[in-house]
This record gives C-alpha cells, structure tokens and sequence, in this order.
C-alpha cells in the first residue's frame, strides 16, 4: 500500500513539472488557458502576485456586470507557442485566438495585450473603439502588461455600457462610505447609552430624594 501511494505520489509530482513544458510546446497557449480562464499570464517571467490579483478582479467584476472579457497577455514569442511571427501584431493574433476559442454561436469577448498596443475581438462598435484609444503599456515587461490590461478592462466595459462599479467613482459619490457610517452608528449608540444611563441617574435621584422626604 505504501509503495502504492509512494507512485502516485512521484507520478504526480512529475506531472507538474512537466506540464509547462507541454504548454509552451502547445501550438497556441493563451487558447487552452482561455477555454477555462477569464486570463492568460506570460510563462517567464511570471506576472507578480497582485498584479494577478487585481486583474482577475477586474475582469471577475467586468463578467459580473456582463461583459465577460477574456484577456491575454503576450511579452514574448514564446507565449504563441507555433505562431512566433504573429509576436508583435496584437490584432492579428486576437483574429487567430479568437477562432480558437469561439465554438459554434458563442463568440467570447476578448482582449490581446502586447508591447505594441491592443487587439480586440466581438467587444461592439463603442469598446472596439475605446481600445482604439488606450495608451500603450509603459513597457515590455509582463508586469507592464498586467498594469495596462487592469486599466483597459474596465474602461472597455464602460464604453460597452457596462460599467464595473466602483471604477467610476459613482458609488463613493452616492453616499458616505462604511467606515464612516460604521463610526456615524458608533457614536450614535455611545450617546443614546449615555442618555439613558444619566435619565436612569435622574430618576434614581428622585426616587431616594422622595423616600427621605416621606414621614416615617
């Protein structure tokens, strides 16, 4: 039994070494990640953390204010796999992937970051035209993707008419914040116990000055 569990276990722990290997071996990588995942990361090197983070935020509350964007993000030939020569043509890659993950009616929305700029699938007339306007990522680094890409998504929801709350400052405009209303509670329970603790004083007061003004 042991030395069952003793394979399974080294299988398993060969399987996941060996599996970014198959994917940069894979003729399009970005496709088999989007097929499950709302983004696509370079391999090396890897987007930091909260950088990751912030942007499956992004495009978690973009899907929830249904404008479900999928997102690649491409700093080197490598991340294409079999198609190095598409490096550096963002749109042309985002017609490529987009056949590769669209089956049948269902055309995902999606977004291609890379050095160069953006491409852009099946966002409708008002986005495809906002990506026309991002400003390019600062750099070439993944990083520098990642911090474009968590820019565009939510002003590419926006200009499709579906804003992801809180981006555009509406809902702190719309009334005080939880932290304030939180502490407006506190301090208005802190008051309220005051006052009933000195009306109970004042009758308690009252009370003893009556029983000594009683005959005995």
């Amino acid at each position: 039994m042991r030395s069952a569990i003793t394979t399974i276990l080294a299988l398993t722990v060969l399987a996941t070494a060996v599996a970014p290997g198959i994917a940069r071996a894979d003729g399009d990588p970005a496709s088999d990640v989007l097929l499950g995942q709302s983004v696509f990361y370079p391999y090396s090197p890897a987007v930091a953390a909260g950088l990751q983070k912030s942007l499956n935020g992004e495009t978690a509350a973009a899907g929830r204010a249904h404008f479900p964007i999928k997102v690649a993000l491409i700093a080197a030939p490598l991340d294409l796999g079999a198609i190095p020569t598409l490096f550096g043509k963002p749109q042309q890659y985002a017609a490529f992937l987009d056949q590769e993950i669209s089956f049948l009616d269902v055309k995902p929305l999606l977004l291609v970051v890379m050095r160069d700029g953006y491409g852009v699938q099946h966002l409708g007339p008002a986005a495809t035209r906002a990506a026309a306007t991002l400003t390019k990522p600062l750099g070439a680094r993944a990083d520098d993707l990642a911090r474009a890409a968590i820019l565009a998504v939510p002003k590419l929801a926006a200009a499709a008419g579906h804003p992801i709350a809180g981006d555009s400052g509406e809902s702190s405009a719309s009334g005080p914040s939880p932290v304030l209303a939180a502490a407006v509670l506190a301090v208005a329970a802190i008051a309220v116990a005051a006052g009933i603790r000195l009306l109970r004083r004042g009758a308690g007061s009252r009370y003893r000055r009556g029983r000594r003004g009683r005959p005995g």
